[in-house]
């Protein structure tokens, strides 16, 4: 061999060497994430498992990401399969949200968020008090007056259950407004869909709604935001008050979406899980979800998010108590 093909032989070597050497560096943080969604696909849950696996995997911070939709028990077969096969669930992260909290309250399923390793909560969606653009009732402080001379008259409706996040939320408000929260004129629809159609048809009064739905609404003219339920004012709608701000003190309310371990998960593993997502919302990739969605990040890692969902759970279990839910 002449000396100059040694040359290049031995440049050759070296530069594989050292692309072995620097492979790792731009590798993903985790190798695959298992995404288990407790309801069915095309809804909230689904749509957040999948829209932070999409950033996730396009952002290169998990290398490959996997769904299992399993319906069942108001998200109670997801959460006891989670539980019963901890051991084999180690790469698994269950997307869940506020109904966690209610339904254990409720007793729909014996477990609770305390049941599960809490990772972090990652994005969402503040409630909203809305009326129809022709309403007569043309802010907070004049429905809160219609409703204490009559709360019969301000039917409120929602996309859930009477007991569910929607009445709720509008027993939160009313009762932040000082009024009476067990009068409130609840009228349940099968989902926010069918109750935004009865609000615009005349059939109730006020609805109680995700932010998220209530702008879009808003955006086209067709309904009136009263007060959203956030801390400060939105920045996707700055003119619009708080609920607090309205009138209604101390009221804050997010629906929140995040993601479980199984019970036992290592720490190690757990602190792997939340520097992947805190690393997420840095990214083009997530904003491009984000938005599509129209998603607030919210951020509670670990302790914050045990935190938080134990003042959520006694906020919710008082009020749900006092409106005989309970």
């Amino acid at each position: 061999m002449k000396s100059s093909d040694k040359t290049r032989g031995g440049l050759l070597a070296a530069g594989l060497a050292l692309g072995l050497l620097a492979a790792p560096a731009s590798a993903a943080d985790i190798e695959s994430v298992h995404f288990l969604i407790p309801g069915g696909a095309g809804g909230g849950w689904d749509g957040t498992a999948r829209g932070t696996g999409e950033a996730l995997t396009k952002a290169g911070i998990v290398g490959t990401a996997s769904y299992e939709n399993m319906s069942g028990g108001g998200g109670g077969k997801a959460i006891a399969h989670l539980i019963e096969t901890a051991k084999k669930q180690q790469g698994t992260l269950m997307v869940n949200s506020t109904p966690i909290v209610i339904r254990s309250l409720q007793k729909v399923f014996p477990q609770s968020f305390r049941d599960l390793t809490p990772v972090a909560g990652v994005i969402g969606d503040y409630a909203a008090l809305v009326v129809n653009t022709d309403s007569p009732l043309q802010s907070f402080g004049e429905l809160v007056t219609a409703y204490k001379a009559d709360p019969k008259n301000v039917s409120i409706g929602g996309g859930s259950v009477a007991g569910g996040m929607d009445h709720i939320v509008a027993a939160l408000i009313m009762k932040g407004a000082g009024a009476k929260p067990t009068a409130v004129k609840y009228v349940p629809y099968d989902a926010g869909g069918k109750a935004m159609a009865g609000l615009l048809s005349g059939e109730i009064k006020a609805l109680s709604t995700g932010f998220g739905e209530a702008i879009d609404m808003a955006k086209q003219d067709q309904v009136r935001i009263l007060c959203v339920t956030s801390k400060a004012r939105l920045d996707a709608a700055p003119e619009v008050a708080t609920c607090a701000e309205a009138g209604a003190k101390g009221v804050e309310f997010v629906n929140w979406r995040g993601f479980f371990g199984p019970p036992g998960l290592p720490e190690a593993k757990e602190a792997a899980y939340i520097a992947a997502l805190e690393k997420m919302y840095k990214t083009p990739e997530w904003e491009t979800v984000r938005a599509r969605n129209g998603w607030v990040d919210i951020f509670n890692p670990g302790d914050k998010f045990v935190s938080f969902l134990e003042g959520q759970e006694k906020e919710i279990g008082d009020l749900m108590r006092e409106l005989g839910f309970l």
